[in-house]
């Protein structure tokens, strides 16, 4: 009997014909995920955004997560310069003449969250392979409702730190799933802005932070931190409310082959888009990494999936490395650079404004000028000002033109750190991964981040502590070297995956293209490999 090429060996003709039809679904589920690729690469950012208006509310719902562990982490940052908490809580210090909180739990108190942050990527990757972004979003937001309250009652410092190590488990869940929500609900031209907002909802947690702290700044009473603390509970429960009427990633609905509901999720994102044909774009990126094993960390450290999470962490890596601590420290920073309390409370609460408004610009940038040249150059002009840091401290505390140089140049270097790496990095993490693994990946990336930072928030907290290295300004020396390190890594690894699809990212990477040649290769849209 003749067999047609390239076609199983099968006996009958009722055989014959399923296998036709399977061919045939194929062949038409192809053409459909063609036609939505090249409607997506054809829409402006004007014509995404009214395609996809739901797409674009939800990812901004999503990414109001990541407020709370911005508010928590400023809001230690603050506490550690705020006088209530340095008179209940710190020792008195012969040389200011005024309590500190000793450098041990000011370092301790910095790092407990991550550590609780650490914990829960870990539990985020699983968790949302198997329930999905929704739910397992939905039950952090339930936990953290229920940690604050050991923070609030907190007496001591131990409970403190405790209480920080179990409100950082939710931010675990909610730092891994949002840029890979928020990356894969919106077309290409909106994948720049849309994970963006996240730096800007990091800069309106400390916003918040920084007004409410300026405002208690100037009494003894424990109300000065114990409000800051309260008003967290402002946040779970709307956003968890809102978060339940959610559609569902139609990505990670489609690896679950529930091509229906992926489809119903499609039309609540979209107006006016063909939903058959949209998931049919997903089932055939998906299908290019079908794999018959459930996803596995052990698979992000094989083949090309080893450079994809190599990339992503170093990402993640870069932001502790390149002076992000100064902005999270930023009061604590202005006040050991010569600052009034009043002053440097103020300066912090500037910095956040600046920075809200320098992510909104870095939004045109991104889209515009692709998401390695904004790094790369970002990174580069944040080296430069952190050497100048360290400069302007080497002519000590007490020199007034010196003081206001290191506070403006810390000003400087915490804002356009967001208009530039910071921003950028959201957008490179959410589009680097494989989307079979992308839950996994972000929490991965995430944890390096966490287990960098540890020994960088006991480094920063050494070098600006007056009990510690009292470096002051010039901590820019050691943040402009690593930093530089950053720079160098990532001008040879980053590619600039701007205006691309899923499918040929997935295909640049299986085929090992360098870095520096993404930009000018062309991908076909039939190909498949």
């Amino acid at each position: 009997m003749d067999h047609e090429a390239g076609l199983p060996q099968y006996e009958g003709k009722a055989d014959h014909q399923a296998v036709y039809a399977e061919k045939a679904d194929v062949a038409d589920y192809k053409a459909d995920a063609i036609l939505a690729e090249n409607a997506e690469h054809n829409m402006t950012v004007l014509g995404a955004v009214k395609a996809y208006p739901m797409a674009s509310f939800w990812a901004f719902v999503m990414s109001c997560t990541i407020i709370m562990e911005s508010y928590d982490v400023f809001l230690i940052g603050n506490f550690v310069a705020l006088p209530a908490f340095q008179r209940q809580f710190g020792v008195f210090d012969t040389a200011t003449q005024g309590y500190v909180i000793a450098t041990k739990w000011q370092s301790s108190l910095q790092v407990s969250g991550q550590l609780g942050a650490l914990i829960g990527v870990f539990f985020a990757g699983p968790l949302t392979s198997r329930v999905g972004y929704r739910y397992a979003t939905l039950i952090g937001l339930m936990l953290l409702n229920a940690f604050i309250f050991v923070f609030y009652f907190a007496e001591t410092m131990p409970v403190i730190f405790a209480a920080q190590i179990l409100q950082g488990i939710p931010w675990g869940i909610f730092i891994a799933n949002a840029p890979a929500y928020c990356s894969e609900i919106v077309p290409i031209k909106l994948r720049a802005p849309a994970t963006q907002m996240l730096q800007m909802f990091w800069a309106i947690g400390s916003i918040i932070v920084g007004g409410v702290t300026y405002s208690t700044s100037h009494t003894t009473h424990k109300s000065a931190y114990k409000l800051p603390i309260a008003l967290q509970w402002m946040f779970p429960t709307p956003l968890a409310i809102l978060i339940f009427f959610a559609p569902e990633s139609p990505w990670w609905l489609v690896r679950k082959g529930k091509l229906d509901q992926a489809k119903r999720s499609v039309e609540r994102l979209g107006t006016g888009t063909n939903s058959s044909e949209a998931v049919a774009m997903m089932r055939r990126v998906i299908e290019l990494e079908t794999s018959v094993k459930p996803p596995s960390h052990w698979e992000l450290f094989k083949g090309t999936d080893l450079r994809r999470t190599l990339i992503v962490c170093g990402v993640y890596l870069a932001q502790n490395l390149t002076g992000n601590l100064i902005a999270n420290q930023a009061v604590y920073f202005f006040e050991q650079a010569g600052m009034s309390v009043k002053t440097a409370f103020a300066l912090g609460l500037i910095t956040s404004a600046l920075q809200w408004i320098f992510v909104m610009l870095s939004w045109i940038l991104t889209t515009y000028f692709g998401r390695r040249s904004i790094y790369l150059w970002g990174s580069a002009a944040n080296t430069i000002l952190l050497f100048a840091l360290g400069v302007a401290g080497c002519f000590g505390k007490h020199n007034t033109t010196a003081n206001l140089a290191q506070a403006s140049l810390g000003l400087i270097v915490s804002v356009l750190f967001v208009l530039g790496p910071a921003p950028a990095s959201w957008v490179i993490i959410g589009e680097t991964s494989a989307i079979r693994l992308r839950p996994l990946t972000t929490g991965t990336g995430r944890a390096a981040y966490y287990i960098v930072e540890f020994p960088c928030i006991f480094l920063a907290s050494y070098m600006l502590n007056p009990k510690g290295g009292n470096l002051g300004g010039k901590c820019g020396f050691v943040w402009g070297a690593t930093g530089l390190l950053c720079l160098i890594t990532a001008y040879f690894q980053l590619p600039e995956m701007k205006g691309r699809s899923y499918r040929e990212i997935d295909i640049m990477f299986r085929r090992r293209i360098p870095a520096r040649q993404w930009r000018k290769t062309v991908i076909d849209v039939n190909e498949d490999e």
